[in-house]
């Protein structure tokens, strides 16, 4: 051993050891306390891995999100009836009959900015075909609700102006409903289904669009508006058709505000509501839906990762803790080293370069960790798999980080000590 750290810093007193030489002393140091040295690597895996994992998993929720909302068309606005009170309590939004059919028909010709309006109304119920039966969401809407929605039949076609005029008892099924009371691949096309005891003709098979947050879009079933009104729900408004909503489409984004000051404009003339009373009616817009989810993803996030953070905290106190013990172990080999020419620099160095390895090896360990995490998170769960290049440098940086920082006092303990008294130790 003496000869060795003879040999190493004969002649090196006054100048820098190589940095390769450093480090592979280093390492060889660190591969020959193999448990200490991975249980000090611990806590940088684990936090550097969680935030990798949380990190993606964030990103890839908000981009899953963004997406759907965006196939529904982010140039849409929906106008939904108010909400009832019975007594003191206020039911959900919808729930009243503030809304009309001629209402959208007014938009619609009355609006410039508004380039398609379709007019719906929603309702759960029971459906039975066969021996098969489900509970699903009842749509009855015009013939504008497929380009207002971006959604339109994979297999056979949408109700005609004929069919809407005469409430036509025909249906369009969403693939889920298909599956569940047919089977899979099964063409319904013909087939009679009842929905409330009604029997309905099945005219078409809707294209998938997946899942909404806890919501399946596919689980539903179209029928024109008339028919619905008439047979399933009955005229309830006090002149033409109650409806739940009204959705309103611009020629592009930029045309989404004007539409909406038109279409608010009109429905207060319409429903003679003048300040300061409140709108019998509620807009909404699917751009601000994106843009409030992003911002709630993205502060919960932030929330997470610093929660996570302590985990880097901790493991680096634990490499402090652990280099400190290994100053303490080593006392009689450093005083070997300064006798054979080391200087202070040079046991600094030491003592802060095993510290750095320990936290870059953890630190890569836990980005790959971390991207294994959030790779699997997204098969299972079925959003976009999304690692940004920021985390990963960001991930890198705090290994570094943490290295440095809790090398620092370990090594100027091991430098400063006094060669004599270090070789006396036992």
């Amino acid at each position: 051993m003496f000869k060795i750290l003879k040999g190493f810093y004969k002649d090196k007193s006054t100048s820098t050891v190589p940095l390769l030489e450093i480090l592979s002393m280093a390492a060889e140091t660190l591969w020959s306390n193999k448990l200490r040295t991975g249980l000090t690597m611990l806590g940088v895996i684990i936090g550097i891995s969680s935030v990798i994992a949380i990190t993606s998993v964030g990103q890839g929720v908000q981009k899953g999100v963004e997406q759907q909302i965006q196939a529904l068309g982010t140039d849409v606005i929906q106008i939904l009836a108010g909400a009832a009170r019975s007594g003191n309590i206020r039911q959900g939004i919808g729930s009243s009959s503030t809304l009309t059919w001629e209402d959208a028909k007014a938009i619609a010709t009355q609006a410039p900015s508004a380039e398609i309006v379709s007019a719906y109304l929603q309702r759960t119920a029971q459906v039975v075909y066969g021996g098969q039966n489900t509970s699903t969401t009842i749509y009855g809407t015009d013939l504008n609700y497929p380009e207002a929605r971006n959604t339109h039949p994979q297999q056979g076609r949408y109700f005609t102006q004929e069919e809407l005029n005469n409430a036509t008892q025909v249906a369009v099924l969403g693939p889920t409903v298909q599956n569940t009371l047919f089977g899979q691949g099964v063409n319904p096309i013909g087939e009679k289904i009842r929905i409330q005891g009604e029997a309905y003709e099945v005219i078409g098979v809707m294209e998938a669009k997946g899942s909404q947050g806890p919501m399946d879009r596919d689980d539903q079933i179209f029928i024109p508006l008339t028919s619905m009104s008439g047979r399933l729900v009955g005229n309830n408004a006090l002149a033409g058709i109650s409806v739940n909503g009204i959705l309103v489409k611009s020629s592009n984004q930029e045309q989404l505000e004007a539409a909406q000051f038109q279409a608010t404009n009109l429905l207060r003339l319409r429903h003679n509501i003048y300040p300061p009373q409140a709108d019998d009616f509620r807009l909404t817009n699917q751009a601000d839906i994106v843009s409030t989810f992003t911002n709630v993803v993205g502060l919960f996030t932030v929330m997470v990762v610093a929660i996570a953070g302590i985990s880097l905290v901790v493991g680096g106190i634990g490499i402090a803790n652990i280099m400190l013990v290994s100053v303490v172990e080593r006392t009689r080999e450093i005083g070997i080293r300064k006798a054979v020419g080391a200087t202070n620099s040079a046991i600094l160095n030491q003592f802060l370069a095993e510290a750095i390895v320990i936290s870059i090896v953890g630190g890569c360990i836990g980005m790959g960790s971390g991207i294994l995490i959030a790779f699997s998170a997204a098969n299972i769960f079925k959003f976009p798999f999304v690692v940004s290049l920021v985390s990963i440098i960001v991930g890198f940086g705090l290994s570094l980080s943490v290295g440095l920082v809790a090398g620092v006092i370990p090594a100027r303990n091991a430098a400063k000590l006094d060669p004599i008294a270090a070789l006396r130790s036992d």
